[in-house]
């Protein structure tokens, strides 16, 4: 579907990067050996993204390292497309807030990332959760986006000890 909106393979491709994580930071010489395309393809997107307000950019050494503007107007409603266009949206509609007993769910792996793949991988952070009822959420969310989705269940208190703040995605919490 966003392919139909984005023409430009490069641009949907950062904004996975950057738009899905908000944390995440990258320079071009990285983007370009990731995406497999030439700098100049890159820089291009890159400055448009910059000279729109929707990147930041800062130097770093000899590098322009460069992040999501979180503070854009548009930042709230490009990220909730691009959830959307992942099926992160589905998992939390039909997996996530069904769960019982659960505190987080952070999204890790690719996704989180902000690169394509096919597989959505979710840390559950909670107690006492029927396996069982998750298994036939899980199932059920997998027909409906065609992805692949691998969870680990973790208890509150051992985050720090399974989840990389900068690698994962806080994508739900029941304190919101």
């Amino acid at each position: 579907m966003l392919e139909s909106l984005i023409t430009s393979k490069t641009r949907i491709k950062l904004l996975l990067k950057f738009f899905l994580n908000s944390n995440t930071t990258a320079y071009l010489r990285n983007l370009a050996t990731e995406f497999g395309e030439s700098t100049n393809a890159i820089r291009q997107e890159l400055n448009r993204f910059e000279d729109s307000g929707l990147l930041t950019s800062k130097i770093n050494g000899n590098k322009k390292m460069f992040r999501a503007n979180t503070g854009h107007p548009f930042f709230p409603e490009i990220n909730k497309l691009l959830l959307k266009h992942s099926g992160i949206d589905k998992i939390i509609d039909e997996v996530i807030s069904k769960i019982g007993n659960l505190s987080k769910a952070y999204l890790t792996g690719d996704l989180a990332q902000g690169k394509a793949g096919n597989i959505i991988d979710v840390i559950l952070v909670g107690t006492k959760m029927d396996y069982e009822f998750i298994a036939r959420l899980i199932n059920k969310a997998e027909e409906t986006t065609s992805l692949k989705v691998r969870y680990i269940s973790i208890r509150p208190g051992e985050e720090k000890k399974y989840i990389n703040k900068e690698e994962a995605l806080l994508i739900w919490s029941a304190e919101k």
